[in-house]
């Protein structure tokens, strides 16, 4: 996998510290740490900041999982919930005011908004079963999980990605389904 600053440097980018470490170097990071210099090898050095990071992000997600109240959860499954109902109702100026202010830009009317949902979120706009999961952190944001069977008969999995106004309250900022994983023998 590239990571972009190394992808930047292979496409003749300007240089970065970091490109060096990617390319498995010993200067960069690792000299200015002194590691490599003070009888430490590189690869010790490395695998203890990958370690490190690793203790460091896991700290992250579980603190911002814990920050979560369950005043949260609650209000963040309510928000949910009342969209769906309003997209069972058809009204879509309820359903598109409890977006998050990103898609109300992105779509700028409730009429649009509603077009979309009616085309390509069928199991949300008319779901037979509609069951909330966990909320899980995903690309920094609490998203919530939802089992959905939609109209269909097919069951999907809804992920809502949600977003704090300034005012503490909750917005829906997206919608993923997935389809259900197929075992395979």
């Amino acid at each position: 996998m590239l990571y972009p600053v190394e992808l930047r440097a292979r496409e003749g980018g300007e240089p970065s510290e970091i490109a060096p470490l990617m390319q498995g170097r010993r200067d960069g990071l690792f000299s200015v740490l002194g590691g490599c210099k003070r009888g430490l090898s590189c690869r010790m050095v490395a695998r203890f900041l990958a370690l490190l990071l690793l203790a460091l992000a896991a700290g992250t997600a579980a603190a911002q999982e814990s920050s979560l109240s369950d005043g949260d959860r609650s209000a963040i499954r309510d928000i949910i919930g009342r969209q769906v109902e309003a997209f069972r109702r058809d009204d879509g100026d309820a359903a598109f005011g409890l977006a998050s202010p990103t898609i109300q830009h992105m779509f700028g009317s409730s009429g649009i908004f509603m077009d979309m949902v009616r085309q390509g979120y069928q199991p949300v706009y008319r779901p037979r079963v509609f069951d909330f999961g966990e909320i899980v952190e995903l690309n920094g944001q609490p998203t919530q999980k939802v089992h959905v069977v939609g109209p269909d008969g097919r069951p999907v999995t809804a992920f809502y990605p949600m977003t704090r106004l300034p005012d503490g309250s909750w917005r829906i900022d997206g919608c993923f389904l997935q389809a259900p994983d197929e075992h395979q023998a």
